[in-house]
């Protein structure tokens, strides 16, 4: 394997070599943050929703209030989650000691392959996009956990266990969550739950180095997620942006909250009530920025529909049926950033 700086696997490695952005980073003019655009999230603000209410007699309030974010943005944030404090500072901790790993105890977990369960790789998808991005990844399988847990990194050496206390907790936030917008679409709160087979459940450490040109590149570019739901956890270090009423709005970190985002799933179970939204992220000069989502999805052979409670005849399917192995296919063997997959699932 090379370890000249043009052959770095790694752009956690690349960008401590370079003072410019290699010409495979670049973007075309047209699609290029243009960060002048974007407006601040202080004057344009997310719902901050607290879940302590979520057990007890204001349940219904906090429903409302998920339900309401789903529609309108299909983001908000949470506090009060359940998760501790030192839990979320000891994971930070770990990805980044993770990715200050020598480069050669690094490339161990290493490969280009989307369908590897544990997987360290860079930008989106090496085999097929044209231009990379600014990103570096450790991907983790992690539900069922017995299944994964022994084909994670040992380094550091507590990797494993701190990882599979935190997928735990992880898990049961989730199905708090997807009890809460069953019963916000007026369903069973065990609808959404029984509706996507076994579950599946992964996550990411996602490193963006310092970028010596940020405005000719992405950490990642517009995407929405092919999966039901997403829980963000993120430093405090901008970077996270969210599309919204036609502008890019910065979802700045707030201490101790995750970023709940819809995904494609979510959005054809609700039949488009819950919009999966399209969102990037962006790199500075000066700071690393790390952050962690966990993806929460139906299993491969999950059969996705619209809820049959919410189809009548002024509400017809506006997705086929298809089965969530299909659909993540489709989803990885393109660019990113090409198209939104979910319309290719659309009812004639």
């Amino acid at each position: 394997m090379s370890t000249s700086d043009a052959t770095k696997l790694l752009v956690t490695d690349l960008a401590a070599a370079v003072q410019q952005v290699p010409s495979r980073y670049v973007r075309p003019i047209s699609d290029r943050p243009n960060f002048s655009d974007v407006r601040p999230s202080d004057g344009y603000s997310f719902s901050v929703i607290d879940l302590h209410g979520l057990h007890g007699p204001s349940r219904s309030d906090v429903v409302h209030q998920i339900g309401h974010a789903c529609e309108r943005d299909g983001f908000f944030l949470v506090k009060n989650h359940g998760v501790s404090e030192e839990m979320i500072n000891g994971m930070m901790s770990l990805a980044r000691e993770f990715f200050r790993l020598p480069e050669t105890e690094r490339l161990k977990s290493y490969s280009d392959d989307p369908t590897k369960k544990t997987r360290l790789s860079t930008s989106f998808n090496v085999k097929t996009e044209k231009v990379a991005n600014w990103r570096d990844f450790l991907r983790l399988h992690c539900y069922p956990l017995h299944l994964y847990v022994n084909g994670w990194p040992s380094n550091p050496p507590s990797f494993r266990k701190q990882v599979a206390e935190y997928c735990s907790s992880m898990r049961q936030l989730t199905l708090n969550l997807l009890e809460a917008i069953s019963e916000s679409l007026g369903l069973p709160k065990d609808s959404i739950a029984n509706s996507i087979g076994s579950h599946g459940q992964h996550m990411a450490l996602n490193y963006y180095p310092p970028c010596p040109q940020p405005e000719l590149t992405y950490g990642l570019p517009s995407h929405t997620d092919p999966n039901l739901i997403t829980l963000l956890l993120q430093d405090q270090v901008a970077g996270l942006q969210v599309h919204r009423d036609g502008a890019w709005v910065a979802l700045n970190p707030i201490p101790n909250t995750f970023i709940i985002n819809i995904g494609d799933q979510m959005q054809v179970l609700s039949n488009n009530r819950y919009k999966s939204v399209l969102h990037r992220a962006v790199v500075n000069s000066a700071t690393e920025r790390i952050s962690i989502p966990t993806f929460y999805c139906p299993s491969p052979e999950a059969i996705i529909r619209p809820a049959k409670e919410l189809i009548d005849d002024e509400n017809r399917a506006v997705y086929r049926r298809f089965s969530y192995s299909e659909y993540y296919q489709t989803f990885w063997s393109g660019e990113l950033d090409t198209r939104r997959c979910l319309d290719l699932f659309r009812v004639e």
